[in-house]
Parts: structure tokens; sequence; C-alpha cells
């Protein structure tokens, strides 16, 4: 392994600041005076304050009340508050390291990069899998690795066993370099294993719904520019994310993306985005809007990180970016 170097942001990305987390977060105060130590009469004392304040001061039990509440009832949030700012970035708040996967030293798919925060002080994480299309290789979605694992992920940019490989054979693929991920990987230790989803692009992304329709315990999957002969995906009940492209003459939205979408259940958590001015290949160079908005479906059904329900809910309006987007609010998961 070693600590990946971040090439310039691409011009699309948002030069907005970024922070990185240390590998350890260490507390100067006597062990008597810090909090996680402090007895269970002080503790109590403290949240009996805190109910009081909230019930007799008028917005008290507002955004910090509710901050509290989040963070406590979920264990699995990763990182900061989200601002816009913070999920268009080029990088998110943790620095990342990669480590290659080589072909010979896998089966079932054809090897590729993990990309993985630096840090270990936040616990585990959750994990995606990412394949890229027809005649495509893994560097044609290296900007995804290194970008969503900043925001709190582990990534994997996997090779097919053939560039030909159609979209179930990619489906397949995609789950077994999961099962390497979580199982003999050099980072399965950082893996939370019930945390996983799909990403993929063109076929991959066809395969990204074959992955979700054979392995219903994914927790999210972002097909982009998908392309399948199968247009109906009732069996589905992984919360997807489905991005089009308004000039798609490859993997057109009216006879995949679109009919992806609407075949998928009425009960499940989706949403179809459809970018504006762009081609079949938008995925494979460095997108704001895509990344913004996988980040936010990522975060928020992998790590049921509801603080970023308020970039998906109320849903996003079109714009100089945006053609269309479809989805149920509020989100059931």
């Amino acid at each position: 392994m070693h600590p990946y170097s971040p090439p310039p942001p691409a011009a699309s990305d948002s030069p907005a600041a970024r922070s990185q987390v240390s590998d350890s977060q260490v507390s100067d105060c006597p062990a008597s005076d810090c909090p996680a130590s402090r007895s269970p009469r002080l503790w109590a004392g403290a949240l009996a304050t805190a109910a009081l304040v909230a019930a007799l001061v008028p917005g008290a039990s507002g955004a910090h009340a509710t901050g509290l509440a989040g963070a406590a009832d979920n264990p699995y949030e990763r990182g900061p508050a989200p601002t816009v700012a913070s999920i268009e970035a080029g990088r998110g708040p943790y620095a990342v390291s990669q480590t290659p996967v080589p072909r010979a030293a896998v089966s079932g798919f054809g090897g590729g990069t993990i990309y993985y925060p630096t840090a270990t002080a936040d616990g585990t994480f959750g994990a995606v899998a990412v394949v890229p299309g027809f005649t495509g290789t893994q560097s044609s979605l290296a900007w995804l690795g290194p970008r969503i694992a900043s925001q709190g992920f582990v990534v994997f940019t996997i090779d097919t066993v053939t560039v030909l490989d159609q979209p179930a054979s990619r489906g397949g693929q995609l789950l077994a370099a999961l099962d390497h991920l979580t199982g003999s990987s050099a980072v399965s230790g950082r893996i939370d294993r019930a945390r996983l989803g799909v990403m993929g692009h063109s076929m991959g992304g066809g395969g990204a719904l074959e992955a979700a329709k054979r392995r219903t315990s994914l927790k999210a999957a972002v097909p982009l520019t998908a392309w399948n002969l199968d247009q109906t995906w009732p069996e589905v009940r992984t919360p997807t994310l489905l991005v089009g492209a308004d000039g798609d003459t490859v993997a057109p939205v009216a006879s995949h993306s679109e009919p992806f979408y609407t075949s998928l259940p009425g009960s499940l958590d989706k949403a179809y985005l459809e970018l504006k001015g762009a081609t079949h290949n938008a995925p494979n160079t460095a997108n704001t809007t895509i990344a913004k908005y996988s980040v936010s479906w990522l975060k928020r059904f992998i790590d049921n990180d509801t603080r970023y329900e308020q970039f998906l809910c109320p849903l996003p309006e079109p714009g100089p970016a945006i053609a269309e987007y479809r989805g149920n609010c509020p989100h059931r998961g």
C-alpha cells in the first residue's frame, strides 16, 4: 500500500478547500475530565439538563439537538456535517491511500485498485465496487476512486475478465470484487461487510443493476448511463440512483435509463438524474454533478446518514447541469 497522490482537480470540479483527518484523534485532557470517562451520574445530569433546555427554550430542539440525536442513533455517520461545497469538492475530508490488486491474485474479475481512507480513528467504512463499460478499463473511472473514498468509503475500481464482457457478467464480477474486498483483501478489516454498494458505467451500469438484482442485501446502486437489453427490474430491492444523459446516443435514456427507473418497484427508494448537455461517456471524466449526487446517495443509503437527505429531497430542480430529476421523497430507508 502507498499514499495516493491526487492529480490536480479537473476543470469541472469545485475548487472548494479540502481538509484531512489525522490517523488518530488523541485528547490531552486528564482521564477524569474527558467526557467518555465521566460518571453515569454526571452523564445523566447532562442529559437531564439538555432535555430541560429543549423543553423550555424555543428552537433548542432544532438542528443542534437533532445532530446530537443523529450521531447517537446512527453509528455509521462518517465525517463532518456536509455542505454543498463539501460534496462538490474534488476531495472530501479524508486523506486517501490506494493499493493495487493484480489480476493474477484474484478470480472472478480482472483485478483493480482499492482506494481507502488512510485514517482508522473512525472505525470501519462502507464499501463500493465500480466497474467500467464495454471495452473500458478501470482507468476510465479512476477519478471516482479517490473522490468517493475521500468522503469516507472504501472504493474498488475493477477491471473485467475481458473488455467485451456483457452486463450480466459484469454484475457477477462486481459481486466477486465485493467478496474479495471484504474477505481476503489487504483492507478487509477497514470494511463493514454489511454496508456495500455498486456502481458502473454503460454495460457496467447494466451490471450494477444485475448485481443489485442478484444480491438484495446491497445498500445502494448507482448505474451511470447504463446499457442493458433487459429493460425491466422489478426484482431490485436496493435503493438505486440511475444517471442518464440527454445527449446519449449509445444508451438513449428513452430506451435505457428511463424504463429502468420506471420498472423499479414503486415502494423502492429510487431516483433518476438526467445530465444536461452530456453524452454517454460523461462518467469517464471528473464530473461534479455525478459526484455530488452519487456521494449523497451512497452516504444516505450505505451509511444511513440522513444528513445527506437535504441534497436529495426536495428533488433537485432542473438547471445548467440537470435536465431532469425524478424520485420519491422523503426516502423510506
